[in-house]
């Protein structure tokens, strides 16, 4: 954000108007709709960002400003509930710094130089609910709402097996709201998407999603079937006083049958509670639920009553905050994958964690140079690191230095799939690849797999209905081990009878069917792209099918190629983007039998359709053209896509097939050689000239 001090009145006032529709608009999501729009880390900074505005502009707080406020509106589903006591939520520390800062702000305002006593606890990543008790009878549950109004939830929480009906023993207050998180446990958040994934249904995102999901359910019995869970750790409305410490009220909930978090303590030091803090933040993936920090209280609540409130938190208490792309779980495993170019890639398996609002068990070890550069041991507690989506991955091990570890792992040097030898070749730089992969090909049944369902993917054949749960099941069965057998399927039903299997029905299979005639006819990149060669993604595969048209000329080419010397090659390596790795990879297909037939009988039941013929009405189409040297009025990036929409086509070398070369300022070695072929030169201006 733009330094404060530099900000006028009305640059800092649009500012917080924007942050304010921004956070608005993510709580409505988050609180409301249960689908959050961004990760809890993006939200603090927003949040963030607003407090630090208005604490520089406070003439600018309004009182509906996002930071008064706690969650979002009650949801139209439910009845409403008026909070006794409003429901607020809590201010967040992300430092040790920011801690000390804290401890330091509530001595000051309570002028106290003694130490303070302060309990810490687990905060629990739930949703937040009220239970309102009346002699000890449950009459009521609500959710947090705004803060202020909730929604009636009493005949969900009725469902919840470790919330009492009947308060246990004696002391509780005639009238008792006890508060706390609904969640949902590791374990059975992954039985809940084993479940989903079975009927055909999408995964929940994570643990809290599925608990506030499952809460919010208008039909109560939807709501038992789910395995929620309840932590009780403070309260609302109560009619007397029943404890005179935050400890000594959470004992007593125990005492009257609410589960507590047993992680709880109390210290009378920064240095004592940073020490749980770190503590838990190491056995965090042990716990069997989503945490995602520390919650700190001052433990006396006399002072708590002197400290009171501001606005949507208390002064008394704060969230310290995990870093939210981060976490340190234990390895559980390394297991070892065969994708469809037979790499084997080692996996490590996780003791599930909640990293970036997404419960993390697997993460990449890319290959098995990282393995030993990270010297990685079966039983490490390890750091990981998720951001956005991409693949979580092992950044460190945290306890490298303590004794009686596990042994070194080492990558298999046969297949674990076929047992075919697996090795590691030369890379298309000469040096020794950091990947080893299997040589069998697609005899191999994990790269048969794998290939497949790429094949099917969106990218490529995408043929609806078909994935790589259907793709195993028809490998499994011998119905489909290569592309071809695909488009045989309806044909061969009378003896397959696909809509007799399980999870299939007439209609599925028919929309299966139908699925697969429609892609009886496609263009030559998809079919390229399919086929799932090593270096030609789906950006090569378009320049190919863009130089050569027709897939039987390109076939021929690539063929003709194979010595990797001579015309063929030389036209290969002359397509712009298009490098020797990709060149080589193509040609090393079509060098082999097998392939060429495999791709035969594929023709036999498809039709592949040319690439686009570049307009013939400029003076350009169907050219080849050559950029080098400095080009000072565009970038070398514009001036060939500007080239190729105009029907040319761009090649990075010059060779006696070159049409034109455009030199600009610098230009050497491609220039000379132009000069000697004979090849038509233009500066940029006569290009311009003739492209205008």
């Amino acid at each position: 954000m733009t330094e404060l001090s530099d900000l006028t009145l009305a640059e800092a006032k649009a500012r917080i108007k924007m942050l304010s529709m921004e956070i608005r608009a993510n709580d409505e999501a988050y609180y409301t709709k249960d689908a959050p729009l961004i990760s809890d880390a993006e939200y603090d900074v927003l949040r963030k960002d607003l407090i630090a505005l208005e604490t520089a502009f406070p003439k600018l707080i309004d009182k509906n400003s996002p930071t008064q406020k706690v969650g979002g509106k009650p949801s139209s589903k439910f009845s409403k509930v008026k909070h006794g006591v409003p429901m607020l939520s809590l201010d967040n520390v992300f430092t040790d710094e920011e801690l000390n800062d804290f401890i330091a702000k509530v001595k000051k305002y309570l002028n106290i130089n003694k130490d303070i006593e302060f309990t810490a606890e687990p905060k629990i990543d739930g949703l937040s609910a009220g239970l309102l008790y009346e002699n000890g009878q449950l009459v009521r549950g609500a959710t947090r709402g705004d803060g202020r109004m909730g929604e009636d939830i009493t005949a969900n929480v009725r469902t919840i097996e470790n919330i009492p009906h009947q308060l246990s023993g004696s002391g509780w207050p005639e009238r008792l709201e006890v508060r706390g998180e609904v969640y949902i446990g590791h374990d059975d958040f992954i039985a809940m998407n084993k479940s989903q994934l079975e009927a055909g249904q999408a995964e929940y995102k994570n643990p809290r999603n599925a608990a506030a999901g499952s809460l919010r359910q208008i039909d109560a019995n939807v709501t038992a079937l789910r395995p929620l869970k309840f932590f009780a750790y403070t309260w609302g409305e109560i009619s007397a006083p029943f404890a005179a410490t935050q400890m000594d009220a959470v004992e007593k909930f125990a005492a009257w049958g609410f589960d507590v978090n047993p992680l709880m303590a109390m210290f009378n030091s920064a240095d004592g509670l940073l020490s749980l803090y770190h503590k838990i933040e190491t056995q965090r993936a042990e716990l069997g639920y989503d945490i995602d920090g520390v919650v700190y209280k001052v433990n006396d609540l006399a002072l708590q009553n002197r400290l009171g409130f501001v606005s949507r938190a208390p002064r008394w208490a704060t969230a310290h905050k995990f870093p939210a792309e981060k976490a340190i779980t234990t390895l559980e495993a390394i297991d070892v994958q065969v994708g469809r170019t037979g790499a084997l890639t080692p996996v490590a398996r996780l003791t599930p964690i909640n990293v970036g609002g997404v419960l993390v068990s697997n993460a990449t070890l890319h290959n098995e140079d990282e393995i030993n550069r990270l010297k990685l041991r079966v039983g490490d507690k390890v750091e990981i690191q998720r951001a956005g989506d991409v693949i979580p991955q092992v950044l460190r091990v945290v306890d490298a230095d303590i004794s009686g570890r596990g042994d070194t792992f080492e990558l298999p040097q046969t297949c674990p799939i076929c047992a075919a030898p697996a090795t590691r070749g030369i890379d298309d730089k000469g040096k020794v690849d950091v990947v080893r992969r299997c040589t069998n090909g697609l005899s191999c049944p994990a790269q048969a797999v794998e290939s497949l369902i790429h094949f099917v993917s969106r990218r490529a054949f995408d043929i609806d209905g078909m994935g790589g749960k259907q793709i195993e099941a028809f490998y499994e069965r011998g119905l489909v081990k290569e592309p071809a057998d695909i488009f045989t399927l309806e044909a061969r039903n009378g003896d397959i009878k696909l809509e007799t299997w399980e999870g299939w029905g007439e209609t599925s299979a028919s929309n299966l069917f139908l699925a697969i005639n429609e892609r009886r006819e496609i263009e030559f990149s998809r079919v390229l792209y399919a086929l799932g060669l090593r270096h030609i993604g789906h950006g090569n595969a378009e320049l190919l099918a863009k130089h050569f048209i027709s897939w039987a000329k390109m076939s021929e080419t690539a063929i003709a190629a194979q010595p990797q010397v001579g015309e063929a090659w030389a036209e290969l390596m002359s397509i712009d983007g298009v490098g020797g790795a990709a060149a080589g990879s193509l040609t090393t297909f079509f060098s082999s039998r097998e392939h060429r037939e495999m791709i035969e009988r594929l023709l036999a039941k498809i039709t592949i359709i040319d690439a686009e013929r570049p307009s013939m009405d400029s003076p350009v189409a169907g050219k080849t053209i050559v950029f080098t040297g400095k080009l000072e009025k565009f970038s070398r990036d514009e001036a060939k896509s500007r080239a190729q929409s105009l029907g040319a086509k761009v090649s990075g070398s010059v060779s006696a097939k070159t049409d034109i070369l455009v030199a600009g300022p610098g230009a050497g070695s491609k220039l000379k050689k132009a000069t000697e072929l004979g090849v038509k030169t233009l500066t940029e201006d006569e290009w311009l000239d003739l492209i205008n």
